[in-house]
């Protein structure tokens, strides 16, 4: 498939944007191409537009479904597995958070909340103590603030985004 250049500037951004947030690239790219293309498609597809590797691909299909990014879907009359994303950015963005406080905030709050409760904690300079305890005090209010932004429907979390802003606005002066 042939890109046009608005898709080819759409995937490439999408690809740095995902290397700055430590994401692989060619993980970005893939999850940008199913998400602009908007249908199914195949990982030999895949590979010819982006010009990748098709084991490259292979790998960043299985990061992308480990993170739930990406669905395996069937097309009638052909034995290929497809890849699709959600076409709903609020879907994408809440799976996003859902993941990463999965994966980074849930366990780093354990890991301080297990050092909080040590017997040598209280052996540590005091200084360092209230540092790890402010952490652990951060990590769980970002943590519950995630929870409750995503129980929240998108038309009412877009609500709470623009609020926020007014906010900053009003506090700035």
């Amino acid at each position: 498939m042939e890109l046009s250049d608005v898709a080819r500037k759409f995937v490439v951004h999408w690809g740095e944007m995902g290397s700055a947030w430590g994401v692989n690239r060619t993980v970005s790219q893939i999850h940008a191409l199913l998400f602009f293309h908007g249908r199914p498609l195949h990982a030999e597809e895949i590979a010819e537009t982006l010009g990748v590797a098709r084991s490259n691909v292979s790998n960043s299909l299985k990061e992308l479904l480990n993170w739930k990014l990406v669905r395996t879907t069937q097309v009638l009359g052909d034995r290929r597995d497809y890849f699709e994303t959600s076409q709903d950015v609020w879907e994408l963005f809440r799976t996003v958070i859902r993941e990463r406080k999965d994966r980074e905030f849930d366990p780093t709050i354990q890991m301080l909340n297990e050092l909080v409760k040590q017997a040598d904690f209280d052996k540590e300079a005091p200084d360092a103590q209230d540092r790890v305890r402010e952490t652990l005090k951060l990590m769980q209010s970002l943590g519950s603030w995630s929870d409750e932004m995503l129980r929240l429907s998108p038309s009412t979390l877009e609500k709470v985004l623009r609020m926020g802003a007014s906010i900053q606005k009003f506090v700035r002066g």
